[in-house]
């Protein structure tokens, strides 16, 4: 078994492509319009599948705005310098209405330096320093 994707619901699909894209630097990989359905899908990550896992973006017609409730926690992306990044990013992902959350430190208890962000639709996203 392996993990090939995770499905987040978006409210305005080419935002979220574009901050995926233009924010966090993974590459558009497939899209899929069903009108008849009333969904549109696009698929980006940092590889295709069988290779690396991929998020599945669906945007569901005439929905602007999820609950995101309490359950889901946060993808987690490893990144070199978690203070680089967060400098990198952060007046692309406000132009896109993400947003940095929790500033590049330590996590509690540990020595793991971590930073969050947010996307446009509010899914959390934690930056993991990780060495290359």
């Amino acid at each position: 078994m392996r993990l090939l994707h995770t499905m987040i619901r978006v409210g305005n699909l080419p935002r979220s492509i574009a901050f995926y894209t233009e924010v966090l630097g993974m590459t558009l990989l497939r899209t899929s319009e069903r009108p008849d359905q009333k969904y549109d899908l696009a698929f980006v990550g940092y590889g295709r599948n069988p290779e690396h896992a991929e998020i599945e973006l669906t945007y569901n017609y005439g929905v602007e705005q999820y609950e995101l409730g309490s359950a889901f926690g946060h993808i987690a992306i490893g990144v070199p310098d978690v203070a680089a990044t967060c400098a990198a990013v952060r007046d692309k992902a406000a132009a896109l209405g993400g947003a940095i959350t929790r500033e590049p430190g330590p996590v509690k208890g540990g020595t793991t330096m971590i930073a969050f962000i947010t996307d446009p639709d509010g899914y959390k996203i934690e930056l993991i320093e990780r060495a290359s």
